[in-house]
């Protein structure tokens, strides 16, 4: 048995959460929806901007991996923080979650501080993300353990990870490190304009490397340059072993092994969709590694997404276990 079922590579973040009126997120230039990468100027400028706030240690795949801890999994994180007070922040909330961090922290000479992502709740549910990435955006290979990586079942890569100047050959690193030891690896694509940044990159990855791929039909569509839904399904389904891509108050289609299913989402109202597709990941991830089929699999994941986006913040506030048993799915 290896040491964990799941590593996590991705943008270590403070999560700062505030709600806001769609007439705040123009007045401020805010687009709506989407994540936009912010300098460290306008980042103290919309914070000294926004109204009460809740600070959390985030970032997209640090949920996820912080999803698996609360459900048992083993599980490690690998992500770049400053030796600054957010960063102290950021690291002993992770391991508190149950998940091991061990990156070396950029030292507190450095210019660059630890990133911050202020995402902006509007009344509808819709998150606006902010993110000054800091320090993270500079994990290089050398961040990258290859034992711990070759320790993994599975490693799960944050597409938003791929804006680092260095993140590719981090990447190489630990996919490289990972399969050489009979593992495998789940990507997420995060957000469609990531996709528009580095799509070559994206493709080169999914076909030659990735087992699992996350993302949201928006993202699909993106990835595949197609309005045509189901064709953009077809083509990843035609390079990658398993496909898992959510579709809002639609559910979850999985495709596998020439099948396609499609769970239906778990009905909820949505106070804050931020990290819904994290924990659905995270989730979805647990279930795999303890030997639930893919269906199963997929309605954790919507049981999870569906916990968090109930409340403000990205991680849960309910037992997601003694969920699943209510769902019957343990």
């Amino acid at each position: 048995m290896k040491k964990y079922q799941v590593v996590g590579i991705g943008n270590a973040m403070v999560d700062v959460l505030a709600r806001a009126e769609d007439a705040f997120l123009a007045e401020a230039g805010v687009e709506k929806g989407i994540m936009q990468l912010i300098d460290m100027d306008r980042a103290v400028d919309l914070y000294s901007r926004v109204g009460p706030a809740k600070e959390v240690s985030g970032g997209s795949a640090a949920n996820t991996i912080a999803g698996i801890a609360h459900l048992g999994g083993r599980t490690a994180y690998v992500g770049k923080v400053k030796d600054d007070q957010l960063g102290a922040i950021f690291a002993h909330d992770l391991r508190a979650q149950g998940a091991g961090y061990e990156t070396a922290m950029a030292p507190k000479s450095e210019e660059a501080e630890t990133g911050r992502c202020i995402v902006l709740v509007t009344p509808d549910g819709e998150r606006s993300m902010n993110t000054y990435l800091g320090v993270t955006e500079f994990l290089s290979a050398d961040d990258i353990d290859e034992d711990q990586m070759a320790e993994a079942e599975w490693i799960y890569l944050e597409g938003y990870r791929f804006d680092g100047p260095d993140s590719h050959a981090a990447f190489a690193k630990a996919v490289a490190a990972c399969k050489g030891a009979g593992g495998r690896v789940s990507l997420t694509l995060s957000d469609p304009f990531c996709i528009e940044r580095h799509r070559d990159a994206f493709r080169d990855m999914i076909r030659d490397h990735v087992d699992l791929l996350f993302c949201n039909r928006a993202e699909m569509r993106s990835m595949y340059q197609t309005e045509d839904f189901d064709d953009a399904l077809a083509q990843a389904a035609s390079e990658v072993a398993i496909v898992a891509c959510t579709d809002s108050e639609n559910g979850v289609h999985v495709l596998a092994e020439g099948q396609r299913w499609h769970v239906p989402a778990v009905p909820t109202q949505i106070v804050d969709a931020t990290g819904a597709g994290d924990l659905f990941a995270g989730a979805f991830l647990w279930g795999l590694t303890n030997g639930h089929d893919l269906q199963t699999c997929a309605m954790m994941g919507n049981v999870a997404a569906s916990e968090v986006i109930s409340h403000i913040g990205a991680r849960p506030e309910a037992h997601l276990k003694a969920l699943f048993k209510g769902q019957g799915l343990l």
